[in-house]
């Protein structure tokens, strides 16, 4: 984000909604890490903070998104580590000026996946 000259600043999962609330963010970012989701202790949010502005959710912070709002994360039976090459599929939204079919070298590092994403509410 900052390479792209976009002001951002990183904050604890503790931070309270109200206190997001009043900071008042034009976007979230909920990365990665090395917890899964589902596992007592693990880094958590409470669901009123997927409402306070537009969400882009990555790894660890998608299957957190995905746990709390009643999807199913498991275990994918082994760990990746690494990098990885990314293919873009449809250039429009998050990829939206890359080129169908552009790759890119990206990094990974997982155990779990989403089995079963969460139902979508209007």
């Amino acid at each position: 984000m900052r390479e792209a000259r976009v002001y951002s600043e990183i904050h604890p999962p503790t931070r309270s909604v109200e206190w997001i609330r009043q900071f008042a963010p034009t976007g979230i970012i909920l990365s990665g890490g090395p917890s899964s989701a589902y596992d007592d202790g693990a880094p958590t949010i409470d669901p009123a903070v997927l409402d306070i502005a537009p969400t882009l959710a990555i790894c660890y912070g998608m299957q957190l998104v995905a746990h709390i709002s009643h999807g199913d994360v498991i275990n994918a039976g082994r760990n990746e580590y690494g990098r990885a090459q990314l293919a873009v599929e449809e250039s429009s939204g998050l990829f939206d000026g890359f080129r169908r079919g552009e790759e890119m070298t990206v990094w990974m590092s997982h155990g779990d996946h989403v089995d079963v994403p969460p139902t979508a509410t209007s």
